[in-house]
């Protein structure tokens, strides 16, 4: 006895899950380039030259972050709801 598939094929998605999907990916790969900063951290704080520069740098990166963060859930773009 031959039983084919149950259901339809095709079903759709809402845009909101391609959405939330691209912001996770966005935001994950954002976390990436944060360990290369945390692996060479305390090696750049011994040299006084570059103690400022890698905190300010790594501060102005967590701040755009945190806009864009901010900037979508103003946006609504987590509600799955609607």
């Amino acid at each position: 006895m031959r039983h084919g598939p149950i259901g339809e094929g095709n079903t759709r998605l809402s845009v909101k899950f391609y959405l939330v999907a691209m912001l996770f990916i966005l935001f994950d790969i954002e976390v990436v380039f944060l360990y290369p900063w945390a692996v060479v951290y305390k090696q750049m704080l011994a040299n006084p030259a570059t103690r400022n520069l890698i905190f300010g740098s790594m501060v102005s990166f967590l701040g755009i972050l945190f806009v864009g963060y901010i900037y979508a859930l103003k946006k609504r773009a987590f509600d799955w709801k609607n």
